[in-house]
């Protein structure tokens, strides 16, 4: 979501957030149980309740099922657009007013766009809930999406594309590296869009995609936090029960999981401040086994400064200024990736060695139980951190519900990743991280 907003107006949220982040940070305990509720309408809606007394907040989130990946080439950017467009206005809401009543009453919001998501959410006193309800079900229902409103947001969007473009020298590299990497439009193409594709799209583009997708049988709407279901379900019955059922939203074409062929190639980038690269690998399909063993792999090698890649570019060689990447999904497509940046040519040469001896090694050699033991506790962390606030729990029970169409079981799952041996470890960088790759050298001349 493109906003500017004053800073002053933030106070209110810090106060009102500062307890409840600190408190839920330290619930995280050993068993993933947690009381949930499905409910669907019958317009399609489908609703989950997780009561959570402890604190007086509750958060909301509205995710829609659709991304990057239902729109069509030559129209590219039409799903972050309506993500930004839903802030401008609806019959009974005057333009940005849903952002300024979320505010008044000490609550955050915010909206994100992915490839097959775009979600909505916000955190407030549990006795505003009704407020959020009516505010979600109105831009559901009337949004205002006029010429002069579509107009308005195609600006912002090109003028935040080119301003990303500004800060970031590598950001079209990047793209041209999910075009390699990633098989087909539906995946590769940007979620921001391109400024020509953005620049083409019409009000009544914008109005048909909106009705394709933005329905209530399209849609999930996550509830967490202090409230009662008694009075809960009445409020979500009166704000969305009378909104129509949409069509079946269009079937999209994802092309074929293909693998991706081998490609070494060095392209030129006057404008990037230091060299870099960038490298990928085809992994398994989201939710296979392999996936699990992947996933400790991902950490072992790596994911964050306790990772091998990181202690051997940025800590002990210091042949890298910057080490990125991991495990990315895209539906059921998933692929590893990596950027490396270093000062000049020989230390990106001698970073680029050190990347294919540390995966090599993890071929050849197997992980200590010590170091497989940390990593573990490491990703059991980050697993955990998905349910620590009503925030983070609306959102991953809307997502978890959209990606597998049922809940859970989340501490069979978490099991399932931390049963990996080191001898998974190894089998899984000698299968996966193969000749086959893609390679990417970024020359500054």
């Amino acid at each position: 979501m493109i906003c500017r907003t004053p800073k002053s107006h933030f106070f209110f949220i810090a106060a009102i957030l500062s307890l409840a982040l600190a408190s839920q940070a330290g619930q995280i305990t050993e068993e993933l149980s947690f009381p949930i509720k499905h409910y669907t309408l019958k317009n399609g809606l489908r609703v989950i309740l997780s009561e959570d007394n402890s604190l007086p907040i509750v958060a909301v989130a509205v995710a829609y099922n659709v991304g990057s990946i239902n729109e069509v080439p030559g129209k590219t950017g039409l799903a972050h657009l309506l993500e930004n467009l839903m802030f401008q206005g609806s019959r009974n809401v005057g333009q940005m007013q849903h952002y300024s009543f979320i505010q008044k009453i000490g609550g955050v919001l915010n909206a994100m766009t992915t490839v097959d998501k775009t979600i909505f959410y916000q955190t407030v006193p549990s006795n505003q809930l009704a407020l959020v309800l009516w505010l979600e079900s109105d831009r559901m229902t009337t949004l205002n999406i006029t010429p002069s409103n579509v107009e308005n947001i195609k600006n912002q969007l090109i003028e935040d594309i080119q301003l990303r473009r500004e800060s970031d020298p590598y950001l079209e590299n990047s793209w041209y590296f999910d075009q390699l990497l990633f098989p087909g439009f539906a995946y590769s193409h940007p979620i921001l869009g391109t400024i020509a594709d953005i620049s083409r799209i019409s009000t009544q583009d914008v109005r048909n995609f909106f009705a394709s997708y933005y329905t209530p049988n399209n849609t999930v709407l996550s509830i967490v936090g202090d409230i009662k279901e008694q009075k809960v379900l009445p409020l979500i019955q009166k704000y969305f029960s009378t909104i129509p059922m949409g069509r079946p939203p269009p079937v999209t074409d994802l092309g074929e999981l293909t693998k991706i062929a081998a490609i070494d190639e060095t392209i030129t980038n006057p404008m990037a401040p230091s060299p870099g690269f960038y490298l990928g690998y085809t992994l398994a399909p989201r939710y296979s086994e392999d996936f699990y063993r992947l996933a400790i792999t991902e950490y072992v090698l790596s994911k964050g400064q306790t990772s091998r890649m990181y202690k051997r570019l940025i800590d002990k060689d210091k042949t890298a200024i910057y080490m990125g990447g991991g495990i990315e999904t895209r539906k059921d497509h998933s692929v590893f990736k990596l950027f490396v940046r270093s000062n000049n040519d020989i230390m990106n040469e001698r970073s680029r060695r050190a990347v294919f001896a540390e995966i090599n090694k993890i071929k050849t050699t197997l992980i200590s139980e010590e170091e497989l033991h940390k990593t573990k506790n490491i990703f059991k962390m980050d697993y955990f951190r998905q349910f620590d606030t009503a925030l983070n729990k609306a959102i991953f029970l809307a997502e978890d519900l959209l990606d597998k169409g049922n809940h859970g079981p989340w501490q069979e799952e978490l099991e399932k990743y931390l049963a990996i041996s080191h001898y998974d470890v190894s089998r899984m960088a000698n299968k996966y991280f193969k000749d086959e790759r893609i390679l990417i050298t970024l020359d500054i001349k």
